[in-house]
């Protein structure tokens, strides 16, 4: 569970344009700062036992350091994202790492968000819709990998991808905001019979819910002091980082890093 991870660079990160409601091309991003904090989440990573593999990131794609909205793998396989235009580029950049290192390439013919959308909870992919993505990529995603699809539907362009209002904390235990889901999709989360934490609004605005665990050792943004002490209470090992400058272009530590280790399904 998120102990090996795809990530790219800051070098070449800005504010190009507006697709989220945290981008604002008047506000652009230190990014000699935002390459510190990158390089603090990658020694986080390491630090914790995880390996990390990198894709260099392209001058013209200023988004790249975002690397959970290029696919979602399992296996031997990754769905590709289908991004919004103006992350396109990104693409081939994706498609060319996962084929050179022996993964079958999938695309989707329908907007996806990529692991943004869709995170592992065992045989279970918790798959978010309403936003960046088309809620058919759903059933491509389930053919190509083989998982049971839980769909959420997120409230709003704040929660433009599912991992900015739900946690996968441990194989049992979910964090989410029940603010940044519609009822059916609360509704769905609490029937899956684990443990639930509930965040407040305030602090998944701060990107509290972007955090990547490995079951033992979360690694999360600093300034969420309410859920890094109740996931402290039950023993895990918290990381707090700073990401202020990464949050300009609307993504924290999950969306630095794509999970490259799903299991396959179990019997």
């Amino acid at each position: 569970m998120n102990t090996a991870l795809l990530m790219s660079g800051a070098h070449h990160f800005r504010v190009d344009y507006e697709i989220n409601p945290y981008m604002d091309t008047a506000v652009q991003p230190d990014v000699a700062a935002a390459v510190a904090e990158h390089d603090a989440l990658v020694a986080a990573h390491l630090a914790a036992g995880r390996k990390v593999e990198f894709l260099d990131p392209a001058p013209e794609c200023p988004d790249m350091v975002y690397t959970a909205n290029a696919a979602v793998a399992r296996g031997g396989r990754a769905v590709l994202a289908n991004l919004p235009p103006e992350r396109r580029d990104e693409t081939p950049y994706h498609r060319e790492w996962f084929r050179a290192k022996g993964f079958e390439v999938v695309e989707s013919p329908y907007a996806f968000s990529g692991q943004g959308d869709a995170l592992a909870y065992g045989d279970l992919l918790l798959a978010g819709y309403g936003q960046r993505t088309d809620r058919r990529a759903h059933d491509v995603v389930a053919d190509a990998l083989g998982y049971d699809i839980v769909p959420l539907r997120t409230t709003g362009p704040r929660w433009y991808d599912l991992d900015l209002a739900v946690a996968v904390v441990t194989p049992d235990v979910l964090a989410f905001c029940p603010a940044a889901l519609d009822e059916p999709s609360q509704a769905r989360l609490r029937e899956l019979g684990g443990t639930l934490i509930e965040v407040t609004e305030a602090e998944a605005e701060r990107f509290a819910l972007n955090l990547v665990s490995d079951g033992s050792t979360v690694t999360m943004t600093s300034g969420v002091p309410e859920l890094a002490a109740t996931l402290r209470e039950r023993g895990l090992s918290v990381v707090e980082l700073e990401t202020t400058q990464l949050r300009k272009g609307g993504g924290g530590v999950r969306c630095t890093a794509l999970t490259l280790d799903n299991p396959e399904r179990t019997a």
